[in-house]
């Protein structure tokens, strides 16, 4: 550490580095105060490693708090969705709303300290080689300043919605009505009386045409491809709670099979509601390709009742229509897109080993958490909050390790500098 502190006062300018501009970090420092950024600060605290939370908002789960519709709750019951060292209230319900998941989360932040640095937006990141240390530098919109942070450790939370996916549509942009992302969606009240299309037959999808459906509005939805839609609860347990544990004891394929026979009771042939299903099943496809299943909260109810309207692929739009490609029109009034949402680590992080193209580690869960060189990545497992909170928990214990070392030999050359000392005079 101290000959990489060394090689650091060559690589730069002494005057930059002890300006405002360039910041030593004596620690990891995370990028991303979502819940894994959360997450992985409150196990350093645990552990006792003091570190450094970068956040391009001004709020912590800014995607949460900002990006979501007011309907939203948590697909999964709670204690699959509880980061570590603290579970949710008692009295918080099976599926906690979009606002106690935010309280819950601000109370996390209080609990352990974390206070990120706001208003900070990651320019790069890159490794240097001769000091061997992480070189961050971001902009604050906020001083209208551009930092350089110096650390040990970088910690990559941006995770796998940090921006949002705006499709290529023929025509959208001359199409005279509204056309809004989900990230946008607030609540389906003020399209009430309107023709609606929204664009994708994911969870949000789903969701957003049940409620603007709620909301008098007459949605469109449009799917384009095979998706498994499962019931969030069978038999009174919860779908995704039930396969957990017949997974400890039947192969993956048995209980697909067993899951996609009770969903067959449950909400019957839903290809008659216009919906393909894959040919592999939902937890084989979400291994291989990180295709979500639907949980199905009511929707397919409205689409048999003919409230919702399922409609294939968009072909174009015009001025105030939409062709499909079966070569119907229709009038419409908005557009709202759930087409979802990437990573952006692409866009800042200047490393190819460890990172693929598309943002997210080369490395399949559960070793996907550690790359080289110091560097890290929380949030990518496409297996939601519990894979978070996995990575979390690994990425604390590995950098802790090695801080008490480094912490304990400090203190013992500190030690035996002050008897010298003492020996001298």
């Amino acid at each position: 550490m101290y000959q990489k502190m060394e090689n650091l006062f060559h690589l730069v300018d002494h005057e930059d580095f002890f300006s405002r501009r360039c910041i030593w970090v004596n620690g990891p420092i995370i990028v991303g105060a979502g819940p894994s950024g959360l997450a992985t600060a409150a196990c350093l605290r645990n552990e006792g490693v003091p570190f450094v939370v970068l956040e391009r908002a001004n709020c912590i789960a800014s995607l949460w708090q900002r990006r979501t519709y007011d309907r939203l709750k948590l697909h999964l019951p709670k204690k699959f969705c509880q980061l570590p060292k603290l579970p949710f209230p008692q009295d918080f319900p099976e599926y906690p709303s979009k606002k106690q998941f935010i309280d819950y989360l601000e109370t996390y932040a209080r609990k352990f300290e974390i206070n990120p640095q706001f208003n900070e937006c990651v320019q790069c990141a890159r490794y240097d080689e001769t000091s061997g240390l992480w070189r961050v530098k971001s902009f604050s919109s906020t001083s209208r300043n551009e930092v350089e942070y110096i650390c040990r450790w970088l910690v990559v939370a941006t995770g796998e919605n940090a921006e949002c996916i705006m499709p290529e549509i023929e025509g959208l942009g001359e199409f005279k009505g509204e056309v809004v992302h989900a990230c946008d969606y607030k609540s389906g009240e003020r399209f009430n009386g309107k023709k609606v299309i929204v664009v994708g037959c994911g969870n949000s999808g789903m969701e957003i045409s049940l409620d603007l459906c709620n909301h008098h509005a007459s949605p469109f939805m449009v799917v384009r491809s095979s998706v498994h839609v499962l019931p969030r609860e069978i038999f009174g347990l919860s779908t995704f709670e039930l396969a957990f544990f017949m997974l400890k004891w039947l192969p993956l394929w048995v209980v697909d099979k067993f899951l996609l026979i009770l969903t067959w009771f449950i909400l019957g042939n839903i290809e008659k509601c216009g919906i393909k299903r894959p040919t592999k099943g939902p937890l084989q496809l979400k291994n291989t390709k990180g295709k979500t299943p639907v949980l199905d909260i009511g929707t397919l109810e409205k689409i048999r009742c003919g409230n919702i309207n399922v409609v294939p692929g968009i072909k174009r739009f015009n001025d105030r229509n939409v062709e499909f490609v079966n070569g119907e029109k229709i009038d419409v009034d908005a557009v709202v897109l759930a087409t979802g949402y990437r990573s952006n680590v692409p866009s800042w992080l200047q490393e190819c080993e460890f990172f693929s193209k598309n943002g997210y580690p080369k490395m399949p869960f559960p070793h996907g958490w550690k790359g080289n060189s110091g560097l890290y990545a929380v949030g990518f497992t496409k297996k939601g909050l519990s894979g978070a909170s996995y990575d979390a928990m690994n990425i604390a214990k590995d950098i802790s390790k090695v801080w008490k070392q480094e912490t304990k030999q400090k203190k013992q050359r500190t030690t035996a500098c002050h008897r010298r000392c003492i020996s001298q005079f």
